[in-house]
């Protein structure tokens, strides 16, 4: 059946795009189906490493299409550079990409509002890429300040550039802003610009899909942010602007449910985080700095370091059921490996309560404190490791927990970058 998903079930920043990019060869199309360029995939091939910000990791894979649906908020200079990018270090970039015309597209007025607006409720930042794009989906929902790509080959473009600046322009001074008022003119010939310079990948993505699932074609689906950032089901409202978890799927990219037969969820063997908002294991002391250290937990669009922490079972189990995974893949072992002993969140403490379920309020899960199983740790470095049977027993054992924790099989385990460094178990090998 021709539907798989590739999705992330902790904050983000789990090492999808290097699982989609070692899966790309069983597919013969790669979809990317929501987020915008706040979302990166780092994947590294031999010595070369990829930053991917709007265009699916399958680009990396010859013969394979790759698909931006209506789901994606698109800025334009950022994918031109990432295209120009990638054609530079050789990666072929044309009849294999499409563009969706029904994708929204994030304008410089979004930037602005994004920069003013970047303070939740009490005045913690949201933790924003302030790139736009939760000011281009509220437009989005709002339609009448909203342009989708296609809208910028119509013959009432400039019209309607010059509609929405005057009404942004009233709206920045309203929030304070003191940057100089946003020019109409120069929007327009800007983005005239861009749009030629993308004609060539643009089109109806719904049609091309619907087409491809029903002819039999393998289709996979990227996901980009992870679960806990869903908009709907995360931990609002320091999430995303997106359906980041498996629901949003069909919504994103147009294609029913019914054809996706093998949902794929990625963990890091820890836990990390970017902004603000709460994080039950956070680790900040020495721990969390050599976490972050061996797994370079930078940001791949913002450089921004990673906040980290041990991995939490209550957090993914939740978003293995929200994303209804037949398995789980597990990355980043290898960082683990240089740990005495390595800890699990398998409760919370919630008022003096042991609680397994995760709440739904950011408040109520901030005042929650971690109930951990400490497991000994390995010792042993695993970076040449390529069969699960000649892991360390120490590591077999944290693998065993966390399936049993969050109630599906590890079937993909990660003990480095580099494509070679995974295996492959069970129905995934």
């Amino acid at each position: 059946m021709p539907g798989t998903c590739v999705i992330g079930l902790q904050w983000g920043d789990e090492a999808k795009g290097k699982l989609v990019d070692l899966l790309t060869s069983r597919f013969e199309i790669v979809v990317r189906y929501q987020g915008g360029a706040n979302a990166g995939h780092t994947v590294v091939v031999g010595d070369k490493t990829y930053k991917l910000h709007h265009v699916p990791s399958g680009i990396l894979t010859r013969g394979v299409m790759n698909v931006v649906t209506p789901g994606v908020v698109i800025n334009p200079p950022t994918i031109l550079k990432e295209i120009e990018s990638l054609t530079s270090q050789g990666i072929e970039v044309g009849s294999n990409l499409r563009l969706s015309d029904r994708a929204h597209v994030v304008f410089p007025w979004h930037i602005a509002e994004d920069k003013l607006l970047d303070q939740a409720t009490g005045g913690e930042s949201i933790g924003t890429t302030l790139r736009g794009i939760g000011p281009c989906y509220r437009d989005k929902v709002g339609r009448s300040h909203a342009v989708r790509l296609g809208d910028m080959y119509r013959s009432d473009f400039q019209a309607r550039v010059e509609h929405i600046v005057a009404a942004k322009n009233k709206l920045l001074i309203g929030l304070g802003s003191q940057q100089e008022a946003l020019n109409a003119d120069a929007i327009y010939d800007e983005y005239s610009g861009y749009a030629e310079r993308l004609k060539s990948y643009v089109g109806d993505t719904t049609h091309y899909l619907h087409d491809a699932v029903e002819a039999g074609k393998k289709v996979l689906f990227e996901g980009a942010q992870g679960s806990l950032l869903d908009i709907d089901h995360g931990t609002f409202p320091y999430v995303t602007s997106s359906n980041s978890s498996g629901v949003g799927v069909s919504g994103g990219s147009g294609v029913p449910g019914r054809w996706i037969t093998k949902v794929i969820g990625v963990a890091k063997a820890y836990s990390t985080r970017v902004g603000g908002g709460p994080f039950p294991t956070e680790l900040d002391n020495e721990v969390g700095q050599k976490i972050r250290d061996l797994g370079r937990e930078y940001g791949t669009t913002t450089g921004r370091p990673r906040r980290c922490g041990w991995f939490d079972a209550v957090a993914v189990r939740y978003t293995a059921r929200l994303s209804g995974i037949d398995c789980i893949s597990l990355m980043m072992m290898d960082v683990l490996s240089h740990l005495p002993e390595v800890k699990i969140c398998v409760a919370y403490d919630f008022d003096g309560q042991r609680v397994d379920r995760f709440p739904g309020h950011a408040d109520d899960l901030r005042s929650c404190k971690p109930i951990y199983e400490t497991l000994p740790g390995w010792q042993t470095d695993v970076t040449k490791i390529r069969r699960l049977e000649d892991l360390p027993g120490g590591a077999r054992r944290y693998l065993d927990r966390v399936s049993q924790l969050v109630g599906k099989p590890v079937e993909i385990i990660s003990v480095g970058p580099d494509r070679a460094q995974t295996m492959f178990t069970g129905s995934m090998a």
